[in-house]
């Protein structure tokens, strides 16, 4: 039996540590998704307010990340990139 618990322990423990590898990269990958829209703002010359910059850095959802990048592109201010910004 103990043995049994032993496998099954290490099994259970290396799926967590993929878990937490896959966390990473995805919060790696939405912290480098978030520099791009600040990287394109910066190149419009839009100027980034430090709250909206904070806003920008924590967000984490891939979808939110993508369509403000795909705004920030051809936006003339940063009200018609940040959704609900007022």
């Amino acid at each position: 039996m103990s043995a049994e618990i032993r496998a099954w322990f290490e099994d259970y423990e290396q799926k967590l540590r993929a878990e937490a590898r896959k966390e990473g990269l995805n919060e790696g990958r939405a912290e480098e998704a978030a520099r791009a829209v600040l990287i394109a703002l910066r190149g419009r010359g839009i100027a980034v307010p430090d709250v909206a910059r904070e806003r920008i850095l924590a967000e984490k959802d891939p979808e939110t990340l993508e369509r403000w990048l795909e705004r920030a592109v051809v936006a003339a201010s940063l009200a018609e990139v940040l959704d609900g910004l007022s």
